[in-house]
């Protein structure tokens, strides 16, 4: 087949290997050429089978998935999807490996997830990943300039909202723009496609770098000035109010473009309820997700801001932001916390 994505699966667990192999037989686009139990077996498959994608568990022994990946994207380049545990070590170390060079983080099976949403999920991310612009063997990852906080007049942002939502190659660029905003910014509210426990690890490492102060949201966490709220893994994160203040509520409910958390359930919610008090920022990713709600923040009133192609790992989701008309200024990732401050001036 001309179009098929060859895959190889790393991981130590036999059980893996096998449902992964065979779970993703089932899309005639994927193909996985081979499986591997350790990095050292992975090392010689890459260089013999040239695949276009690797799963990777982080928890492996002779040598774990973290150094592998070092390696990996210093001599061969290639698209990788982490595959880790749900417990805070395992969710610590692939919030790691994103900052190395993996494009996606999902969870390994267990009894909280189907075989059935596994593969679902897989492939999708599968498909993202090997979409993105990523530098392929000879090619360097573009220098990343050094970050400045961008300054903001002191001013009352408590009625002010800013909303975020990013996939596949989004913590890296949500993390660009969040070290750039000042500690008076206006609330921000965050939708990553990230798993269930992965997102705790991504908001506590966020936290470290920023001024603001970034946390996992719980329902009905205030939104205000200072403060950065990231949707759980698993839920949908919708705006509320409350006479003038602002909350969220995080609830269960059907997936959204194959996602939970979905950035059309965020958008549309802010766009009801904040109007042009909003700014919404559509990240990198693959898929439609956000595009219509964004759209329906625009018409509320609200400041639309999409990331460009070129600074994008994947240009899906800003793409059709842009396609259907939702989108008011389109930036370079390193421009876009400047951009959206510029409104609150």
């Amino acid at each position: 087949m001309p179009n098929e994505i060859k895959v190889l699966v790393v991981d130590d667990s036999a059980v893996v290997r096998k449902v992964f192999k065979e779970q993703l037989s089932r899309h005639p686009d994927i193909t996985v050429i081979d499986t591997a139990p350790d990095p050292y077996i992975a090392r010689d498959k890459i260089v013999r089978l040239k695949p276009d994608v690797i799963t990777l568990d982080i928890e492996m022994p002779r040598m774990d998935g973290i150094t592998f990946l070092k390696k990996l994207m210093k001599y061969y380049p290639l698209p990788v999807i982490i595959v880790s545990s749900l417990s805070t070590k395992g969710s610590d170390l692939a919030m790691e490996a994103l900052a190395i060079g993996a494009l996606e983080v999902m969870a390994k099976p267990d009894n909280a997830y189907s075989v059935g949403d596994v593969s679902v999920q897989l492939a999708e991310k599968i498909r993202a990943v090997h979409a993105a612009q990523f530098p392929r063997r000879g090619q360097q990852h573009n220098s990343i300039p050094p970050q400045k906080i961008v300054s903001m007049a002191p001013s009352k942002n408590t009625n002010k909202i800013i909303a975020i939502g990013a996939s596949t190659g989004g913590a890296e660029a949500i993390k660009n723009v969040l070290t750039q905003m000042p500690k008076n910014s206006p609330g921000i509210v965050v939708v990553q496609h990230m798993p269930a426990q992965f997102t705790k690890s991504f908001a506590g490492r966020l936290n470290e770098l920023c001024q603001m102060r970034i946390k996992e949201a719980k329902n009905r966490d205030s939104v205000i000035s200072g403060q950065v709220l990231i949707a759980p893994g698993n839920y949908h994160m919708l705006l509320k109010r409350s006479g003038a203040k602002y909350f969220v509520a995080v609830k269960t409910g059907p997936l959204v473009h194959y996602q939970r958390p979905a950035v059309d359930v965020l958008f549309r919610s802010v766009a009801r309820l904040a109007g042009a008090n909003a700014v919404g920022i559509i990240l990198t990713g693959m898929g439609k997700d956000g595009a219509q709600g964004l759209l329906e923040m625009k018409k509320a009133g609200a400041t639309t801001i999409a990331q460009d192609e070129k600074s994008s790992v994947v240009y899906g989701m800003p793409k059709e932001a842009r396609l259907i008309g939702a989108v008011d200024y389109v930036e370079d990732i390193h421009n876009i916390a400047a951009k959206a401050c510029s409104f609150f001036k």
